[in-house]
């Protein structure tokens, strides 16, 4: 498993992933109008070429944009995801496709 988000992955066993680069959904934008503007997403950018048998860890978004079947984001809207006493995920459990 290798981590394409921009921080290290913890999972709830205490294994850690770091992280190898960030990918990210290509975004445009439109011009402001009573400071609203128009966002388009296109192409997911920063990733390497699919390896047989390598999943790479991404945000939800990239998974959501993407039609690879190598992806995975972590599981954070799982019951056992463990935060802290500020609500920031400290561990997930494992990951979604």
């Amino acid at each position: 498993m290798r981590n394409f988000t921009p921080h290290a992955i913890v999972l709830n066993d205490g294994r850690s992933i770091p992280s190898e680069g960030v990918a990210r959904v290509r975004a445009q934008f439109g011009e402001f109008d009573m400071d609203v503007c128009s966002q388009n997403f296109g192409e997911v950018e920063g990733l390497p070429d699919p390896v047989a048998g390598t999943l790479l860890i991404v945000s939800a978004m990239v998974l959501g944009a993407s039609s690879r079947e190598d992806l995975v984001a972590p599981a954070t809207g799982h019951p056992d995801t463990v935060r802290n006493e500020k609500g920031h995920i400290v561990s997930v459990p494992g990951f979604v496709r």
